[in-house]
């Protein structure tokens, strides 16, 4: 049998991440990469000993399905002490390998064909993909500008008999927006006596400033009895090649994610689990972190003041983006390529994150670099 090479692609429309390309651009033109979002300074040497530890202590072999029993204990305390919500280490918790394999798997496990799920643009750029390859619809709601605020309106009218889903993040990437408690209220009342599931994306859970606080579905009952929660170690503690995630349901909803985790990665990583045990028993280590990238917020922004692109408010995430309106009149995909090859310095345009390309023209920054970073991507950012 010759194989004819005719192939009937699951995602006809979908086309190389933008993070891979403004990536490869950064690393051609040898440019300054605001562009990712990773940090360039080193993660915790005390957290490294831990894992090199448990290495040489032999825990290099599977893991539970679930995740080490320690780290899943460490999970839950973590939880009820920050929002006051007890989750069954054994049967509410589940180490991923990083949060993207957790929301592609919450999404494989609750959502077939025809089904519609509801995500609001701009969007992190794996939701709809992962949506439309199990046989889902998308249906999107646009952020409202200032701010990328919810209408909570015109998302109660997009509700069908057909919604099975409804997707949320916040802090939110990539605009650095959060949401309140009465969106979280909102979501709460249109939810309620329905069978929609909440898939709440909170990677950045630990990175809000301003004083502001983070409204996690787990603090809302009846949010919280049809959620999962996500959440990422990799972007918590700056390490985001390990690839190491959590998730957080009830019991029910947790049951049938273990189904389709077990045949995805079924297991993670071991000696990095046993270290995160060890790490999260200091508090300190989490907590500290709104302070410690708000300052990496205003020291960037007070260094770009002079320029000519127009801040647009980041209350969380490591991201800062900028209106360049006044600047160009490229689209923000040209201008970013424009920054790369004619000044050598990267940044994400956020046309990508919407389903019809909606071009704004503002440009997302990351903000997660050492300090003399910052200042040569400022000195740039102020010549333009």
């Amino acid at each position: 049998m010759i194989f004819s090479g005719n192939i009937t692609t699951k995602l006809p429309k979908t086309k190389t991440s933008i993070f891979a390309i403004m990536a490869k651009m950064a690393n051609d033109y040898k440019a300054i990469n605001l562009s990712q979002g990773f940090p360039d300074f080193s993660i915790s040497e005390e957290l490294i000993e831990r894992v090199s530890y448990y290495m040489k202590k032999g825990y290099n072999q599977y893991s539970p399905l679930s995740g080490v029993p320690e780290l899943c204990k460490a999970i839950a305390k973590k939880v009820e002490e920050m929002h006051g919500i007890k989750y069954d280490p054994v049967s509410e918790i589940n180490i991923t390998a990083g949060a993207t394999q957790a929301l592609f798997t919450a999404i494989a496990t609750f959502i077939k064909d025809e089904d519609e799920v509801i995500i609001f643009e701009p969007a992190y750029d794996s939701y709809g993909p992962a949506v439309r390859v199990n046989g889902g619809i998308v249906k999107y709601v646009q952020l409202e500008l200032p701010g990328y605020k919810i209408n909570w309106q015109q998302t109660t009218r997009m509700v069908t008999s057909r919604t099975k889903m409804i997707i949320i993040n916040t802090p939110h990437n990539p605009t650095g927006s959060v949401l309140c408690n009465e969106d979280l209220e909102q979501l709460e009342r249109l939810t309620r006596n329905s069978d929609i599931i909440v898939l709440s994306d909170e990677v950045y859970e630990h990175l809000i400033f301003d004083k502001l606080q983070h409204h996690s579905v787990c603090r809302y009952p009846d949010l919280a009895k049809r959620s999962l929660s996500i959440g990422s170690f990799g972007k918590t503690f700056h390490a985001t090649g390990w690839k190491i995630g959590y998730v957080l349901a009830p019991e029910n909803l947790m049951k049938e994610f273990r189904k389709i985790h077990q045949w995805i990665v079924f297991t993670v990583n071991t000696p990095i689990q046993m270290a995160m045990a060890d790490y999260l028993a200091n508090p300190n280590t989490y907590l500290s972190l709104p302070d410690f990238y708000q300052k990496k917020r205003d020291i960037f922004l007070d260094l770009i003041k002079t320029s000519r692109f127009k801040v647009i408010p980041s209350f969380g995430t490591y991201f800062q983006c900028l209106d360049y309106s006044e600047i160009s009149n490229l689209n923000d995909l040209d201008f970013a390529k424009q920054l790369v090859t004619k000044n050598k310095l990267a940044s994400i345009p956020l046309s990508p994150f919407y389903k019809n390309g909606k071009d704004d023209k503002i440009l997302r920054f990351c903000f997660a670099k050492k300090e003399d970073t910052l200042r040569k991507a400022a000195e740039i950012i102020c010549k333009i």
